[in-house]
């Protein structure tokens, strides 16, 4: 099993693929997904704010942090759905969105999560979609930190359709 475990019932993944509002609005429409939280990972601050991270200073990615059942969707979907819903070809950027708070990264729970993460990675790149080489991070995953309630399921509250699709 790969994933850090939640009461041994779901498990956990944190991506980053830009503004993490249409990221985490994607992911709730996984069947399988039971919860999510957009917040900051990948940096050295401790509990940094929103402002803080625009300031892209604080090494934080806004990411993801998605509670998942792995007996409805396996964590190779979740790296699948990840890869097809962001550009992973540019460096610190997604669409207008520029600084290395956009990276894209998949932050590991596991050694599990790592290789299957690496084993995506290597058939998207084989896969020919992109030009340009695929500059997602492989990392461990670090401390997550929430982002502020306004930002929770962003798009959710407003009725609003995810806009990062490919």
């Amino acid at each position: 099993m790969a994933g850090k475990k939640d009461s041994g019932k779901f498990e956990t993944a944190t991506f980053a693929a830009g503004c993490f509002w249409g990221v985490e609005e994607i992911f709730r429409q996984v069947k399988g997904v039971k919860e999510t939280a957009v917040g900051y990972c990948g940096g050295e601050m401790k509990n940094p704010t929103y402002e803080d991270v625009c300031g892209d200073e604080t090494g934080h990615a806004e990411a993801v942090q998605i509670k998942f059942d792995p007996k409805e969707v396996p964590y190779e979907k979740l790296v699948d759905v990840f890869f097809k819903n962001h550009n992973p070809t540019t460096m610190n950027r997604q669409r207008f969105d520029v600084g290395s708070q956009y990276r894209s990264a998949i932050f590991y729970h596991d050694e599990g999560q790592k290789k299957i993460a690496e084993k995506v990675k290597k058939e998207v790149e084989k896969s020919g979609k992109w030009k340009q080489p695929i500059v997602t991070q492989i990392v461990p995953a670090q401390e997550f930190f929430e982002a502020e309630e306004y930002h929770q399921k962003y798009y959710f509250k407003r009725g609003m359709k995810a806009v990062c699709r490919l």
